[in-house]
């Protein structure tokens, strides 16, 4: 399960979307999110966003099997809103069982809500897949450069959240070493009731806390030993610069972004 966990991976690559401007996939990732929210719930609006999702995926050549992966540990948290829709939208019920009166209201409402949240989690993890942390660090710090005129730390704000994805694939890979190892040495994680399951899990947890803040120590001494002082004075070996196919990108989202209130006024 652990080694399912995708979200702060880069893939190499070259494609279209490899290539455009970290601040235009930064841009285009929360116009899509926006998007996803102003859709009405009905077929012809999740098959828009199906076709332009799949579409995103289909340039940037991130195989299908590993969005897939990425959402498997995300099932539980889905089926458990899914089921919440069901029983609580209220609407025509599909049968009475004492105080449980699912509705088939709140059936159509769980399957729309599932399918957005699956798209919402697979726009996020293409924007990982496909942009470094480094380039997500410069693209982020140079949105928000305007509030550098409050004072506002820019540059340590974009450094943490590039350091904190960085770290996630880490923390995963090294938890997954530790669990062997407990395992090798008998620890049982996976059979018992849930409150021995949590008991399992301090064997695990208190070694994993000492190599994160060892890592944290480590990464800290060796920015110090290169002279690392945060942004103030800091230049870029690699200047970002928008192109055509950025424009061609943003037109592209303002047309989807057009297109789905269309059809909401619409009704369809």
């Amino acid at each position: 399960m652990l080694k399912d966990i995708t979200l702060g991976q880069y893939f190499p690559g070259n494609t279209i979307v490899h290539r455009l401007d970290p601040r235009t996939k930064l841009l285009l990732t929360l116009l899509y999110i926006v998007t996803l929210f102003v859709a009405n719930e009905a077929p012809a609006s999740y098959l828009v966003l199906l076709a332009a999702l799949g579409g995103m995926i289909a340039l940037s050549r991130i195989p299908p099997r590993t969005m897939l992966r990425g959402l498997k540990p995300l099932v539980i948290i889905i089926a458990f809103t899914a089921v919440l829709n069901i029983f609580y939208t209220p609407g025509t019920p599909i049968f009475t069982l004492g105080f449980l009166h699912p509705t088939w209201e709140g059936l159509a409402h769980a399957a729309f809500m599932m399918l957005r949240i699956l798209m919402l989690v697979c726009g996020t993890f293409l924007l990982t897949y496909t942009t470094s942390p480094i380039a997500l660090t410069d693209g982020l710090e140079q949105m928000l450069s305007p509030l550098k005129k409050v004072r506002f730390p820019v540059h340590e704000l974009s450094m943490i959240m590039s350091i904190a994805l960085r770290f996630i694939p880490i923390l995963v890979e090294e938890t997954d070493k530790i669990m062997s190892a407990q395992k090798a040495r008998g620890a049982d994680f996976e059979t018992g009731g849930l409150l021995k399951r949590a008991r399992a899990m301090v064997p695990l947890l208190v070694p994993l806390f000492v190599s994160a803040f060892r890592r944290a120590d480590e990464l800290a001494v060796a920015m110090e030993c290169r002279c690392y002082h945060g942004g103030e004075g800091r230049t870029r070996l690699k200047q970002l610069h928008m192109s055509g196919r950025d424009a061609g990108a943003f037109l592209a989202g303002a047309a989807l972004l057009a297109g789905l209130i269309a059809l909401r006024r619409l009704g369809l």
